[in-house]
């Protein structure tokens, strides 16, 4: 028998059904049965221009395009003029012709509930993975400023990850927010799925922004499988949908991990990826007139990415906290990039995947020189961070001597440190690999080792 999600604990089958008669009933209480209708006005590239909703629609409201052949299109309004709304459709604008009406559905909220741990679902909280899913009984919107900053409490204990590296040279703690940057198939998604299955938490919520479909139904059942998922949500956008769902993806994956920390639970959130992001709300942003600026992105986009790492973090007295991956995909390993530098300046941390350390075969591919935690040095103890800062040390060592030993340079005995060097770095970086199945305390032990000390 599987263990039952959190929100059953300590619950009776009474309470379950009274819960679920509770949700079905608000559900039932936000069904519409009348609708305002207005008529396509014009189309073009930027949108669909839409008469006859000018006094009762609002920016964000969702809207279905009954096309002549029967389609329907859904879609948002966001632009609102004098005589007509603009909207943006969610799909291809083959078959819409002028006078079709759209029907005004209203806001988009989402419901988060407990029982969506185990579920995959798209941006508007409908079910992808093919069953029944009831909505909560308090729906929230989806772009909900961050908390209050005077409130928030500080950051947290550090936590285990399953990773060597991690639990050492760069700590995770509970509430830290860190930005994961690499290039194309340097192994980003591999060591996010290992941080979702080692990385201690009470709920893991994961958005797949913009990825291949087929990475979803991996990841769901290779790489979480029935007992990673047992504490997930994962809320999925695929590459071919629209630029409105992808960024939506986001913000309501953010809404879900939000949902959990207002019950007192620690969330992970891991979101794959930002760039995805960043590259839908341009989409949409250009659509909408707003002038590219720097790699064509809209000013508009720093307070976009901004906001949603705010939203992450430590909760207030009496909530939990969210501690928040986001991975960057960065082109050419240009780490001054426009969302690589937005997002850098506002994480407590980020950790960098270099390419030439994959194709020599170790995994995960963190340049450790690179990557730093501002969680340190409150979140290791004395001891620790000296065997932290001479890891980096001998590393940082090897690295500005690498070409001359390479080339055979440099001679045995020229100089002590880096000999010392040379003959610890096939141990660091073999640790820097190393999954670990103890404690924090015993990768510190492995890393003394390595050190040639006592662990």
């Amino acid at each position: 028998m599987t263990d039952p999600p959190i929100g059953y604990f300590d619950t009776t089958p009474i309470d379950r059904l009274e819960r679920t008669f509770e949700r079905m009933y608000a559900a039932l209480s936000q069904v519409k049965t009348v609708f305002h209708v207005g008529r396509v006005a014009s189309l073009g590239q930027a949108g669909i221009s839409v008469s006859g909703l000018t006094r009762v629609a609002s920016i964000g409201d969702r809207v279905e395009i009954r096309c002549r052949g029967g389609r329907i299109l859904p879609g948002e309004i966001r632009a609102i003029g004098a005589s007509d709304v603009t909207v943006l459709a969610d799909g291809p604008l083959t078959g819409v012709s002028l006078a079709d009406p759209v029907k005004l559905l209203g806001e988009a909220l989402l419901s988060p509930d407990e029982d969506w741990l185990g579920r995959v679902i798209d941006p508007l909280g409908n079910p992808l993975d093919g069953k029944f899913l009831l909505p909560g009984v308090t729906p929230c919107q989806v772009d909900t400023p961050p908390p209050a900053p005077a409130r928030r409490k500080a950051l947290g204990d550090r936590l285990d990850t399953g990773l060597c590296a991690f639990n050492t040279v760069l700590p995770i703690v509970r509430g830290q927010r860190v930005g994961l940057f690499a290039g194309s198939g340097v192994g980003k998604s591999s060591l996010l799925a290992s941080m979702a299955k080692g990385i201690s938490a009470d709920v893991v919520v994961l958005a797949l922004i913009g990825e291949r479909g087929r990475e979803l139904r991996h990841f769901v059942q290779d790489v979480l499988g029935p007992e990673g998922m047992k504490r997930t949500v994962v809320v999925a956008a695929t590459s071919d949908q629209s630029p409105l769902t992808r960024r939506r993806c986001a913000w309501s994956a953010m809404s879900v991990a939000e949902h959990f920390r207002d019950m007192g639970k620690d969330v992970l959130f891991l979101a794959d990826s930002i760039t995805r992001f960043a590259e839908a709300h341009r989409e949409v942003a250009l659509a909408l007139g707003e002038p590219p600026t720097l790699g064509g992105y809209p000013p508009s986009l720093a307070h976009a990415i901004m906001t949603l790492a705010e939203r992450a973090g430590p909760g207030e007295d009496g909530q939990g906290d969210i501690t928040a991956v986001f991975s960057v995909l960065v082109a050419g390993a240009d780490m001054d990039g426009p969302v690589a530098d937005i997002l850098r300046g506002v994480l407590d941390g980020h950790v960098v995947l270099e390419r030439q350390i994959a194709e020599r075969g170790r995994y995960p591919a963190i340049n450790l020189l690179k990557s730093v935690s501002r969680s340190l040095p409150a979140a290791a103890g004395p001891a620790e961070n000296v065997l932290i800062q001479e890891t980096r040390e001998m590393l940082g060592v090897y690295d500005r001597a690498e070409l001359m030993i390479q080339s055979g340079l440099y001679t045995q005995g020229s100089n002590p440190v880096i000999d010392r060097a040379i003959s610890l770095f096939p141990k660091l970086d073999a640790f820097i690999s190393q999954e670990e199945d103890g404690t924090v305390a015993d990768s510190f032990a492995r890393l003394a080792r390595c050190l040639g000390k006592p662990g």
